[in-house]
């Protein structure tokens, strides 16, 4: 399985980013896939996720009304639109999957069976 995330950036505070991650290497109907953060001397944070089957959706309440993360099935991309940016969104963004099995301890990281390389995320004030 590889993750590969795209689309990271520098924008100015206000700005729009769309970050992709494009997953390989098998089926994903019994999976989900997570985005997560981590800024620098900070703890990777969770921000947003998708099940693969049906597509429900979780944000986290700090990107709540600003993020929205959705899929493009025939490709397995997932995305996170990413709207009125702060600058305390600048961090390193990472693409994770999990089996759906865990999907009650989606924010917890330690779980997660593949992790994609991160894409930087740098919000100027």
């Amino acid at each position: 399985v590889q993750l590969q995330a795209s689309g990271g950036g520098l924008v100015q505070a206000g700005g729009s980013l769309r970050l992709s991650c494009a997953a390989s290497g098998r089926t994903f109907s019994n999976y989900y896939i997570s985005w997560f953060r981590q800024a620098p001397g900070k703890e990777r944070e969770f921000v947003s996720a998708l099940r693969w089957s049906g597509g429900s959706t979780y944000l986290a309440d700090s990107v709540k009304g600003r993020f929205t993360i959705s899929r493009a099935n025939a490709r397995n991309m997932l995305y996170l639109q990413m709207n009125s940016l702060k600058p305390e969104d600048t961090a390193v963004y990472y693409c994770a999957l999990d089996r759906d099995r865990n999907y009650r301890r989606r924010q917890y990281g330690t779980q997660y069976e593949y992790w994609g390389q991160g894409t930087q995320v740098t919000v100027s004030s």
